[in-house]
């Protein structure tokens, strides 16, 4: 809930400044900081859930199984937070590959991205940007809570592999801008199987 679904609550004589009610969300989250469930704000306002760290045990609870996204997906996902507002082709560029009409349409029935205007061109392509479902699914409240690109990058040198020995291929050579988009997409895989056992919310 926002602050403003917060402050309709209450009979409109009574209704508190919005001010306040952010004052005593975050004396709640101060309040919860130690316990198994929390107060967050996301995208969409406030809402208690469980705390991440204990997310796996919670979803044991419940039969349904996390739905599992393609590298492709996942890619085409990151390219969209990271270059919004983003064209097909703009995808197509970066990842090198042509990008599968049912990659879209699923982030667009996921409520993850959508059409936030048609590029000035010939055949205005859409241009797609994302969606505060898809912050929220992320447990975050805004695109700057994403990590930098350089951060990605020092994360992708931390975990690279010893270097080859004379019976392995060479690697093949790659631009910096394809780099960085496999170095999103871990980090976006790692979120998003963080994610993926979900966060069990108890309230809204």
């Amino acid at each position: 809930m926002t602050c403003k679904q917060v402050q309709q609550v209450f009979p409109e004589i009574e209704q508190p400044e919005l001010q306040e009610i952010q004052v005593a969300c975050e004396a709640i989250m101060e309040d919860y900081r130690f316990r198994p469930v929390e107060l967050k704000q996301v995208a969409s306002g406030y809402r208690f859930q469980v705390r991440q760290e204990l997310s796996r045990w919670v979803s044991r609870l419940f039969e349904e199984k996390p739905p599992k996204y393609s590298r492709a997906l996942l890619e085409t996902l990151a390219i969209i937070a990271y270059r919004q507002p983003a064209t097909r082709g703009d995808i197509e560029d970066i990842r090198g590959v042509s990008v599968s009409s049912n990659i879209i349409h699923t982030l667009l029935e996921r409520e993850w991205i959508r059409v936030v205007a048609h590029k000035e061109v010939p055949g205005r392509p859409a241009l797609y940007g994302t969606t505060k479902q898809f912050l929220d699914y992320f447990n975050i409240a805004s695109l700057n809570e994403l990590p930098t690109l350089q951060e990605i990058k020092e994360l992708g040198m931390s975990l690279d592999e010893p270097p080859l020995n004379n019976t392995q291929q060479p690697m093949q050579v790659k631009s910096e801008e394809q780099e960085t988009t496999e170095q999103i997409t871990e980090t976006a895989v790692e979120q998003v199987s963080e994610t993926a056992e979900p966060v069990s919310e108890t309230t809204d």
